[in-house]
């Protein structure tokens, strides 16, 4: 079988429908309802997701939390912006960390070089082909964490205009581990309300870790998807949420996921254990590296919350392989006809799925 061109997951967006900031209070946001079987139509608030979760739904949410990863340095007296994406290694004793990075701009960068930021001074150490580039830090994670909270700037994509001025405008109500560079923005969606509101209602809420990385932004350029280059991401599904979605699993009931990076959580999990019907009962902690594409058969998740995707980007594939391409375009032309806001801090979609 051929693969699928890049171009066949492209579409024209306006740019007035590039949503800037969250609507408030932010369950306010509209909310498309797409059937995964159908691809039937509606068109609701987001508050009215309520009405959609049914009593023992789990529904499965990503409680990374953004750092403040965009930081200017000086080399060899060029201004150059350092973009951290992850720690690699650390040694914890002697206060040193190695942390993958996108440096820009890269040519006026070379291996060996020493970029200072803010007096403190790093080290590049490799650059690779992709972009990526390796860099010491005289510090170990958490304290590379503490310096971009005092030097970094808030890491929000570059169609985004008006810069947030809190950082906990770019993050989700329930975001608690730091470590990512982007937010997994289908959680902007639930207030403290709403998530109360849907606990009164019987169905479980669970939690697991996948911090964004370049693998979830980084666009498609190849002109045929399956020579995309994904990265890897770290993933922790704690044994309890594991065990929760599994006992849903037996009992048919549903698990929705909130998000792609959520998705790609559990189904590449799943993959990884051996009965990968299941999510192992110990959880998982590692890196997944998984691109999602149409003819994927998914073995955990039945219905899915996510935002309006970038044309030609891996979420709009994935999002594609739940749904169906063509249910997936059209109900992009309906949203972009009726003005909906796309991207990190517009609308949201549901797609829903009978139950099991």
């Amino acid at each position: 079988m051929s693969s699928l061109l890049t171009e066949q997951f492209n579409f024209i967006l306006p740019n007035d429908r590039i949503a800037q900031h969250s609507v408030e209070p932010r369950d306010h946001s509209r909310l498309m309802i797409l059937d995964q079987e159908t691809g039937e139509i509606e068109h609701k608030q987001f508050y009215n997701i309520l009405d959609e979760l049914v009593v023992g739904d789990v529904l499965v949410f990503n409680n990374t939390k953004v750092f403040r990863a965009r930081m200017m340095g000086v080399c060899h007296e060029h201004d150059v912006e350092v973009f951290l994406l992850r720690c690699v290694s650390q040694e914890v004793q002697n206060s040193k960390s190695v942390w993958q990075a996108l440096i820009r701009p890269g040519k006026k960068v070379q291996i060996g070089d020493v970029i200072v930021i803010n007096d403190l001074e790093v080290f590049v150490k490799e650059k690779h082909d992709d972009g990526v580039a390796l860099i010491d830090f005289p510090l170990d994670e958490a304290g590379v964490l503490l310096f971009t909270d005092s030097h970094g700037e808030i890491p929000i994509p570059p169609y985004v205009d008006e810069k947030p001025k809190s950082i906990e405008q770019y993050q989700t109500v329930y975001a608690k581990e730091t470590g990512s560079v982007a937010a997994p923005t289908a959680g902007f969606h639930f207030t403290n309300e709403l998530l109360d509101q849907i606990k009164l209602k019987g169905i479980e809420i669970v939690f697991v870790t996948l911090h964004v990385g370049i693998g979830t932004f980084r666009p498609m350029k190849t002109d045929a998807i399956d020579d995309h280059v994904m990265h890897s991401e770290f993933v922790s599904i704690p044994s309890f949420s594991a065990n929760c979605i599994n006992t849903a699993k037996n009992e048919r009931r549903r698990v929705v996921a909130v998000g792609t990076t959520t998705v790609r959580s559990l189904e590449g999990a799943a993959l990884m254990n051996q009965d990968g019907g299941y999510l192992s009962e110990r959880g998982f902690e590692g890196d997944i590296n998984m691109f999602i594409k149409p003819g994927f058969q998914f073995k955990i998740i039945d219905a899915l919350i996510t935002n309006f995707h970038l044309p030609k980007s891996t979420l709009l594939v994935l999002v594609s392989a739940f749904a169906g391409r063509n249910h997936v375009l059209h109900a992009y032309e309906e949203a972009i006809e009726k003005g909906y806001r796309f991207f990190s801090f517009g609308d949201a979609m549901f797609i829903r799925s009978k139950k099991r």
